[in-house]
């Protein structure tokens, strides 16, 4: 993602979001009558000191290498380094094509699908773009390029919401964290999948407040999920991760947008996130030590890729 640097000697900090609380964002834009995302973009234009057209322009190709890696990961016959994993993304999109998209419809089938392409082409050492990290990075295009390639949303829309999501996940990084071996799979898919219903939301046209209560569902369907990746290797079950992170997203934003509340608010969700992240036990925290990893067929699995 593009980097979000304070920029010396501005002496403007009054002007400068902090990116301490999702309501200080939201208000800030509710009370400009403005997205998040324009001011986001505008901020880190002058945080960064650059032209808010070459910020967009670093965004816009973060959303290019996300469509790319769609592209890769649908090879199916593309495999992980380690051999474990490879063809889902590609099964489940040939798998739109029939039984009329599946349960779910052709849609919702192809946004998973595509989750998990980004997610094969991350363990074949492809090109991601960590949003927020590797483990959770089929998430966001999962959900945007989809709303790009099957819905025919503007691009330029698109990128700009992406900016919504990061300024969010900056938020979740400060005040909780992003990373499994910190805070459990909720800190990297249930935040991947919060920023993801938020820029979907913006897309949507629903309000900055609708944006953070898309976030905070997500969260709340997601807490306390333990980050257990088998050999200790960003595969199983971390690709179907990515898929469930898809359909909350969805589902989170449609709440939102349809005015259902949230109750409890979404910087508390965020603390509450923290909470458990810190209670959880060390074993399900990206060691490799626990859950599924610590199944008979999960140490199997180990010792096919590592040996005794």
């Amino acid at each position: 993602m593009v980097h979000w640097l304070p920029k010396k000697g501005l002496g403007q900090e009054e002007k400068m979001i902090k990116y301490d609380t999702i309501k200080e964002i939201c208000d800030k834009a509710e009370a400009r009558g403005i997205k998040i995302s324009e001011l986001c973009l505008e901020d880190q234009s002058e945080q960064m000191g650059l032209p808010k057209e070459e910020i967009y322009a670093m965004m816009e190709k973060n959303f290019d290498v996300m469509v790319e890696s769609v592209g890769k990961g649908g090879d199916k016959n593309l495999r992980s380094t380690s051999g474990l994993t490879g063809g889902e993304g590609a099964t489940m999109l040939e798998y739109s094509q029939k039984a009329q998209g599946g349960l779910m419809g052709e849609f919702m089938t192809k946004a998973i699908g595509r989750a998990m392409c980004v997610s094969n082409c991350n363990a074949a050492m492809g090109r991601i773009v960590a949003t927020p990290t590797a483990g959770s990075c089929g998430i966001l295009p999962g959900c945007l390029v989809s709303m790009y390639q099957d819905k025919g949303y503007n691009k330029k829309d698109i990128v700009m919401s992406i900016f919504t999501a990061a300024a969010f996940g900056m938020v979740i990084a400060k005040q909780a964290s992003i990373a499994g071996a910190e805070g459990g799979c909720q800190a990297e898919c249930g935040s991947a999948s919060g920023m993801a219903a938020a820029s979907l939301v913006e897309l949507m046209g629903g309000s900055p407040k609708a944006c953070g209560d898309a976030l905070g569902m997500s969260l709340v369907n997601q807490m306390g999920l333990v980050c257990d990746p088998v050999a200790g290797l960003v595969e199983i079950p971390c690709i179907k991760r990515n898929v469930s992170g898809v359909v909350i997203a969805f589902s989170s934003a449609d709440m939102a947008l349809a005015g259902v509340e949230l109750k409890i608010p979404v910087d508390e969700c965020i603390a509450a996130m923290k909470s458990v992240g810190d209670s959880m036990s060390s074993a399900l925290k990206e060691t490799a030590m626990g859950g599924l990893a610590a199944s008979p067929t999960g140490i199997r699995l180990r010792k096919e890729v590592f040996g005794e």
